[in-house]
């Protein structure tokens, strides 16, 4: 599959074997000249990756897809930012299910689990212009074929891992970039509902009561319950229903 299959997502893409992040890349390629809506700038290793709120992501070089998407979302308002997490998290959603042909469970905000170990990320960075986005940074971190990974990580996998298949990452690229580009379009057209509805069909933990902390380590028992317009996590909770934001929640296991 290349890319004859997308209207504009991939039509530029620039490949380095090596960066320290593709979201720096295509934010410094922003500020220095024009960047039409689609590029996409991927590495074969990423020696500084990002994850959210300046966590870090590890990859093993060649083995996995690491790459930033460039969009112009100019007609979604800044305060529904999240709708386009949405749409991304289902667009790398419908791929790797698609992919393994197993169930995959998107994490709150933005992780993708298979079999509840974590093997994708995405980092989304916005700039605004007035009340609207003007331009939108979707990296993605996904993990292929890596068979191990550092002590740390306890809960991280990889599509190789499920299944025990070794894909071909041209591939793999080419379908993620269809599925974005076809989710990013159903959002532009007014499909807002039905990408929220989805989302939430696929939440881990969805409905279901589960041990978490508060950021201060405190411990309790709650119930995803739904996520606001804004994009934070509501919980039924012995108090009621609670609203969070990203870092004022932890998922215990």
């Amino acid at each position: 599959m290349r890319n004859k299959n997308t209207l504009f997502i991939g039509k530029v893409l620039h490949r380095f074997s090596s960066l320290s992040s593709t979201n720096d890349h295509a934010a410094q390629l922003l500020l220095s000249q024009p960047v039409s809506e689609g590029t996409v700038i991927l590495t074969g290793h990423q020696t500084a990756g990002r994850g959210q709120m300046g966590n870090t992501w590890e990859a093993e070089a060649g083995k996995n897809l690491t790459l930033s998407v460039v969009l112009h979302p100019r007609f979604l308002p800044a305060r529904h930012q999240f709708d386009l997490n949405q749409a991304v998290a289902l667009a790398v959603r419908d791929t790797i299910a698609h992919l393994t042909g197993m169930d995959v469970k998107i994490k709150w905000p933005n992780d993708l689990l298979l079999e509840e170990r974590k093997i994708c990320g995405i980092l989304i960075q916005n700039t605004l212009s007035g009340a609207y986005l003007q331009a939108s940074i979707i990296g993605i971190g996904m993990n292929v074929n890596q068979q191990s990974f550092p002590p740390g990580l306890t809960r991280a996998g990889s599509m190789l891992l499920a299944t025990k298949v070794d894909y071909d990452l041209e591939h793999v690229l080419w379908e993620l970039l269809h599925r974005l580009e076809g989710r990013y379009l159903r959002l532009k057209q007014n499909g807002v509902e039905e990408i929220r509805q989805e989302y939430l069909s696929h939440l881990f933990r969805m409905n279901e009561r589960h041990p978490y902390a508060y950021a201060d380590g405190q411990r309790f028992y709650g119930r995803i319950c739904d996520i606001d317009r804004s994009g934070k996590l509501m919980l039924e909770t012995d108090k009621g229903i609670e609203l969070f934001g990203l870092k004022e929640i932890q998922y215990l296991y």
